[in-house]
């Protein structure tokens, strides 16, 4: 298969975009999110950024994999709509937490954003398992921030 690179880069292009406008939004709560107390297991500040760069670039390559399948335009179009819409829980999900600080209605929206994250992924398994295996690791992660999330509710 002959990789289409405008199409791949726009497609990368838009998760880094909206997770960097996150990022953007909530740089200035970072400060008081050190302050507070934090469950264990919980890792240094500066790996986020990394992870979710990492995770932000395999979505977008799933995502590709979607839209170039040879697949029925319905079915690509239909997992590609949850796609855009877990990316929309995952952009709101920092404003709630780091921003408001409304840590157990964030971690309720994380059950939502995790959920949208598992429908995405099953959509894409039917078109491109590559596509859905690119998805775990950002199921994962997310599974773990909930655990974060709920610690950080609990101890705060």
């Amino acid at each position: 298969m002959k990789i289409k690179w405008k199409e791949l880069i726009i497609a990368v292009a838009i998760p880094l975009l909206v997770g960097g406008l996150s990022a953007l939004l909530t740089s200035d709560s970072m400060q008081s999110f050190e302050q507070i107390a934090k469950p264990p297991l919980s890792p240094p500040g500066w790996l986020f950024p990394v992870v979710w760069t990492i995770l932000y670039v395999l979505m977008g390559i799933a995502s590709y994999l979607i839209y170039t399948a040879k697949y029925s335009a319905g079915m690509a179009g239909n997992a590609l709509f949850f796609y855009f819409v877990q990316l929309i829980f995952n952009f709101f999900w920092s404003i709630i937490f780091f921003n408001w600080e409304m840590y157990l209605f964030a971690f309720i929206w994380l059950l939502a954003l995790l959920a949208l994250i598992i429908i995405t992924t099953i959509k894409f398994y039917k078109i491109s398992k590559p596509a859905a295996y690119l998805m775990i690791p950002y199921i994962l992660w997310v599974a773990f921030a909930g655990y974060l999330n709920l610690g950080i509710y609990l101890l705060n």
